[in-house]
């Protein structure tokens, strides 16, 4: 089967010289939640604008459901939707006729059922007469969700969703982006919030410097490069670690009265038990031991600061 988004090869290189994009490929298969991660300016939204043909590319190809974004731009831009950062919604409109109107802009007939199931799934039905102009932050967001989901896109773009949103509303669009893959929409989100990737994504890619470092399965992700711990809290402070254990690399925290050893739980022999024995020769006693897995954040702060 065809995926939904074939990048190759994008470049954007703006008039000033400014070079946002660098030889971008990128797959995404149907049905998929892919979370595109990167610090400001690394590129994020003008992958996003180019595939949305808001932005022309310098170079490059990218085929939306087989047809390239360029020369069938009709046929790609019915398939595509798109929540913007900004909140450009008509102040002054209803909820109901932004959601409609924006329907009709992609040659769609009418059908105000589904306008209706997507105002419900979006809790904004008791709003659907109600001026933009009069609604809460979060409330306009949900409306520019509503706005791109109103021609039945089956690939759709959140850049930075929940930005401004309080925890409430952002646990009930998580639902919403998740009830939208089971039905068979791509979702492809940015996000400053690392939590949301974590509990949302499939995939993670992360970009920077208009390069993609890494696409990978959040979840195979962390496993090889996040980092486990433990942590042993001592019976008495050490002033250093003693010259028998520097094999283990490991580091003291809380004054000398916590022992953290670092290591790989992928390796048959994580070096656990040969350190304990170790800490009984050499006559270290601890009263407590917890371990810890590095989380997404820790694995995207770690991969955007290495050196080019």
């Amino acid at each position: 089967m065809q995926p939904i988004l074939d990048i190759r090869n994008l470049n954007k290189t703006y008039a000033g010289g400014f070079v946002a994009l660098r030889e971008v490929s990128l797959t995404i298969e149907r049905g998929e939640i892919l979370a595109l991660l990167g610090p400001n300016g690394a590129g994020k939204t003008t992958l996003i604008n180019i595939v949305c043909g808001i932005v022309s590319p310098t170079g490059g190809t990218v085929l939306v459901n087989g047809h390239d974004i360029i020369k069938e731009y009709r046929a790609t831009r019915s398939i595509i939707g798109l929540v913007p950062q900004e909140l450009p919604v008509e102040t002054f409109e209803t909820v109901w006729n932004t959601a409609s109107f924006s329907r009709g802009l992609f040659g769609k007939a009418s059908n105000p059922e589904h306008i209706e199931k997507v105002l419900r799934s979006l809790s904004l039905w008791d709003k659907k007469d109600a001026r933009i102009i009069d609604l809460s932050g979060g409330m306009k967001r949900r409306v520019l969700i509503a706005k791109a989901l109103a021609h039945e896109p089956e690939l759709l773009f959140l850049d930075e969703p929940t930005a401004g949103v309080d925890v409430e509303l952002r646990q009930d669009m998580w639902n919403v982006v998740r009830e939208l893959r089971e039905s068979g929409v791509t979702v492809i989100l940015t996000t400053h919030y690392i939590e949301e990737a974590e509990q949302m994504a499939d995939r993670v890619g992360v970009i920077n410097h208009g390069e993609i470092i890494l696409v990978q399965d959040k979840n195979s992700l962390m496993l090889e490069l996040g980092k486990k711990q433990l942590f042993l809290c001592l019976n008495e402070p050490l002033g250093e670690i003693p010259p028998q254990l520097s094999q283990y690399g490991l580091e003291l925290n809380a004054n000398g009265s916590e022992l953290v050893f670092t290591y790989d739980s992928q390796q048959e022999r994580t070096g656990i038990t040969s350190l304990l024995g170790e800490l009984d020769n050499a006559g270290i006693a601890f009263h407590d031991l917890n371990t810890s897995q590095s989380s997404l954040e820790e694995i995207f702060v770690d991969l955007v600061h290495r050196p080019r």
